[in-house]
């Protein structure tokens, strides 16, 4: 499995097309989660907490617009299967990162 290219048939836009709904919500999850800590911060004090998520939102932009762009070029474009794969790559880092900020955040270290 590991190394193989992507079968273009039926499925070729099945990836990019979970990723983009996907990025989308989660940038609306990171909006709402610094609004809630801007609200917080005047109970608990200033945090860096919003900086670092909104970080993370950028990473569920760029999924987006990578994904968006993949869907919009051919099948056959080298260009789609590498924007795709961007696509993905982004919303892992984005996944990693909100889960690594919310730990942080819960043990008060950020």
């Amino acid at each position: 499995m590991i190394g193989r290219r992507p079968n273009r048939g039926d499925g070729a836009r099945a990836l990019s097309q979970h990723i983009l709904p996907a990025a989308g919500t989660m940038i609306g999850v990171c909006t709402t989660l610094v609004g809630l800590v801007k609200i917080a911060e005047a109970q608990i004090g200033p945090s860096h907490v919003d900086e670092a998520v909104s970080l993370t939102a950028i990473l569920f932009l760029a999924s987006a617009a990578a994904s968006y762009l993949s869907m919009r070029l051919d099948d056959d474009r080298p260009l789609a299967m590498r924007l795709e794969r961007v696509a993905d790559i982004c919303f892992v880092i984005g996944l990693l990162g909100l889960s690594t900020i919310t730990l942080l955040f819960a043990y008060e270290t950020i």
